[in-house]
């Protein structure tokens, strides 16, 4: 199970490596659960990421259905530096509607980087937002040739991915993503009271900003509580 962490910033970037996380994930919390942060930040981080021989993520935003919108951004995500990039389906109401978004974003990756890994990102609270469920994502990535499924939180308002999702619909979504030959990845406020769970239900990767920072989303990710993680995981 990899560590992704997400800075905004090349200081919080350095902060997750040398705490020894997996994956550096490039976002920016003031834009939104998968905020995107700017091309030269992303460029930024991947340089002195890659120096370490760590992967580089980064989020293209909570996207609405704008199958236009997200290939350019996503393009501009692997153009910057990014080893995998993640699109939020904010606004995609519906499986149809999955496939054209994340067809298009595929196109306009896989052409420029074949190995670059995309990945499809739903959220937990999906029906407070009225966006496709998660459940449908694995079967939307497998048929348009995208490599992970993820589920996230969309509102921030101190709920976590469990308060959305039960627990049996978690394990469902990591048995489908496997099922069909896709990695998959769990995120959405997890906490130290999480790490049990997910290891009993095997993500390939989880995602975290919050329960590494000092205190709260908003502050400054430290290096000593994502070893504290690394740790805990790796345990």
């Amino acid at each position: 199970m990899k560590v992704l962490v997400s800075p905004r910033d090349l200081s919080e970037a350095i902060e997750a490596l040398e705490g020894g996380a997996d994956i550096i994930d490039v976002k920016n919390p003031a834009e939104g659960s998968l905020g995107a942060n700017f091309p030269w930040v992303i460029r930024e981080i991947s340089e002195i990421v890659k120096k370490h021989g760590k992967e580089v993520s980064a989020t293209t935003g909570d996207l609405p259905f704008k199958p236009g919108t997200a290939s350019l951004a996503a393009l501009g995500a692997a153009v910057s530096g990014a080893d995998y990039i993640k699109v939020g389906l904010f606004g995609v109401k519906d499986y149809l509607q999955a496939i054209e978004m994340m067809r298009a974003v595929v196109k306009a990756v896989k052409n420029f980087n074949s190995k670059i890994k995309i990945v499809a990102a739903g959220y937990g609270d999906y029906y407070r937002i009225n966006s496709v469920s998660p459940l449908d994502l694995p079967k939307v990535a497998s048929e348009v040739g995208a490599d992970i499924v993820m589920v996230d939180t969309a509102i921030k308002d101190g709920t976590n991915l469990f308060d959305h999702l039960k627990v049996d619909k978690i394990s469902k979504f990591v048995e489908i993503a496997h099922d069909n030959s896709l990695m998959c990845a769990l995120a959405g406020n997890i906490g130290w009271n999480h790490i049990d769970i997910l290891k009993k239900l095997k993500p390939d990767i989880i995602g975290v900003r919050t329960m590494v920072c000092e205190n709260g989303r908003n502050t400054k990710i430290k290096r000593e509580l994502v070893r504290k993680l690394m740790t805990a995981v790796r345990e």
